[in-house]
C-alpha cells in the first residue's frame, strides 16, 4: 500500500471528507511520527506496534571494488516493531502460492533431475 492508496481508502471510508482533506490529514499524522523519531521519541499505537531509533554502531567494511577497509560511521535508524495483534492478524492470513519464500534446499525432484 502507498501512500496515495491510504488517502484513497480513508477518502472512500469518510465520505465527509475531501481528497484534499485526507490527503492534509495523512500528511500532517506522517510529518508528526517523523518529527517525533527525528528528536528521539518513541511512537507507540497500541494494537499496531511501535517505532523507536536503533543504534548501528561504527563498524570496518570493505569497498566492493578495491577491497580496501573502510570505516562505516555510527548510524541512527528508524526500527518498527509490530505489535501482538498485527503479528497475529498477519499470521493468520494464507499465503497465495506466488509469495511462498522459495526454499535455500533444492527439491529433491531438482536433485534427481540432475543426477540423470
Amino acid at each position: 500500500m502507498t501512500r496515495s492508496d491510504l488517502v484513497l481508502r480513508l477518502a472512500e471510508r469518510f465520505a465527509q471528507l475531501t481528497q484534499r482533506d485526507t490527503e492534509f490529514a495523512v500528511k500532517t499524522i506522517l510529518d508528526a511520527m517523523s518529527d517525533a523519531l527525528a528528536r528521539g521519541h518513541r511512537i507507540e499505537i497500541r494494537g499496531f506496534g511501535s517505532f523507536s531509533i536503533s543504534r548501528r554502531p561504527p563498524r570496518l567494511g570493505r569497498n566492493p571494488r578495491s577491497g580496501a577497509q573502510v570505516t562505516i560511521p555510527e548510524k541512527l535508524v528508524p526500527h518498527f516493531k509490530p505489535g501482538k495483534a498485527l503479528r497475529e492478524a498477519v499470521d493468520a492470513l494464507p499465503m497465495p502460492p506466488e509469495q511462498v519464500p522459495s526454499r535455500k534446499q533444492p527439491v529433491l525432484s531438482d536433485l534427481q533431475s540432475r543426477s540423470h
